[in-house]
């Protein structure tokens, strides 16, 4: 894809705001603007959470979305990192500790940045990696 991938961490402030719902809202906003949205769990247990929760989330809304490997036309897809990420993802959002491989294939990259302390410090890893490739990856405080 991009050569020149949009790298953006959104940093929660509290424990108690929802991982969940900002990749709910990341993802809908995506998708209104066009992107195939790729969200790579870390687990298999929190894929099936993200996939419950964005059946009613965000409230009145609805978000075509597939739990797992999905084709083209699927425009939201969660999977977890053994499954890879295909080519023909425009935005990945993650959920991850560790960085996505080769994100310059990406148009947009997401990093959602824990609130507690110790689960930070993957995060400021990720950010390393990506500015060590090149990439210039923002941050943004949600509060």
């Amino acid at each position: 894809m991009s050569d020149r991938c949009k790298v953006d961490f959104y940093v929660l402030a509290r424990p108690t705001q929802s991982a969940g719902e900002v990749v709910c809202r990341l993802a809908m906003k995506a998708w209104e603007q066009g992107f195939r949205v790729q969200i790579r769990a870390g687990s298999e247990t929190e894929a099936q959470a993200l996939d419950e929760l964005m059946w009613g989330y965000p409230p009145g809304r609805f978000l075509p979305h597939e739990a797992g490997p999905a084709g083209e036309d699927v425009p939201v897809s969660i999977t977890t990192p053994e499954s890879g990420i295909p080519a023909h993802r425009d935005l990945v959002i993650n959920l991850c500790t560790d960085p996505v491989p080769e994100p310059q294939r990406y148009r947009r990259l997401c990093e959602i940045v824990p609130a507690e302390a110790a689960q930070r410090t993957a995060s400021r890893e990720k950010f390393r990696v990506y500015r060590d490739l090149g990439l210039n990856p923002e941050k943004h405080d949600l509060n």
